[in-house]
């Protein structure tokens, strides 16, 4: 079911972006055709030149909003549409792992505080086994599962309830680190296949080179151009990737961190446990 929803919500979360993309450029288009019909109205000659200079404000900076987009586009057409798709596609599915795993270990990540507090009550002050294991296996998250994997053992010892959590604990952190490998394969290909965009932009600076006989900056730039604007694509997606990478790094970090601090907590519970009932 967490994957399920991961899935929907990074869906939902694409699709809302298309669709606000969109909207904005249908609100563009509806504020040029608005601008054409005010300026297309008649009106007195001097009143004429001031209505124009307001009219030229808003026109102006359209003007740059789509020059900003359409220059964007140029260049990712001028980059080579072949290497510059690869790019982008190593883009859309790192983002699309990157946002799986952040959805994950948000629900994953539960206060065990409550948690203890809840089992502690139900095992130490109550002596009631199996109302901490309802506890326990009625909460979402790995901290709740091991803890639920160790109440289960709590009858045969200490060392048992140790090795369960220890073992169970191993299974919950493999679960965690799922998928961060891919990440780390897209920052690493991204770069890559910038730079092999800019072997090809030189092998055709050179072909250029070759056919016309001559080394003028108009022959080569075309493909150094290729050459420059892979790179800057390969380096952007690599540096984007990382930045959510370092983010899911930390989100294992503090779980992993709070799951050691709730196993040692647990396993002084069932010390105590033992020690009450004489086990």
């Amino acid at each position: 079911m967490k994957k399920l929803f991961a899935t929907l919500a990074c869906v939902a979360l694409l699709s809302a972006g298309f669709s606000t993309v969109a909207m904005a450029q249908n609100a563009d288009s509806t504020a040029a055709a608005a601008q054409v019909d005010s300026a297309a109205a008649p009106a007195e000659a001097v009143a004429a030149a001031p209505s124009e200079a307001d009219a030229t404000a808003p026109a102006e900076a359209q003007q740059v909003e789509t020059s900003f987009h359409q220059s964007l586009k140029t260049k990712f057409i001028e980059g080579g549409a072949d290497f510059m798709a690869l790019v982008a596609i190593t883009l859309v599915l790192g983002l699309a792992i990157c946002l799986e795993r952040i959805i994950y270990l948000n629900l994953a990540n539960t206060n065990p505080d409550k948690l203890l507090k809840d089992i502690e009550d139900a095992l130490i002050k109550e002596g009631n086994l199996e109302k901490a294991k309802g506890i326990a296996r009625d909460t979402r998250g790995p901290i709740a599962s091991i803890a639920y994997q160790a109440l289960l053992r709590a009858d045969q010892g200490i060392d048992i309830a140790e090795k369960s959590v220890v073992s169970y604990g191993g299974v919950q952190g493999g679960l965690l680190e799922k998928n961060l490998s891919w990440i780390t394969l897209f920052i690493a290909m991204a770069p890559s296949l910038g730079f092999l965009g800019t072997v090809v932009g030189m092998v055709l600076a050179f072909d250029n080179i070759e056919r016309v006989g001559d080394i003028s900056p108009t022959v080569v730039a075309g493909g150094m151009k290729v050459a420059l604007i892979t790179t800057i694509g390969g380096l952007v997606v690599a540096l984007i990737l990382q930045i959510f990478y370092n983010y899911i790094l930390s989100l294992v970090e503090g779980i992993l961190n709070r799951m050691e601090d709730a196993s040692i907590s647990l396993l002084d519970l069932i010390v105590k446990y033992n020690v009450k009932n004489n086990k």
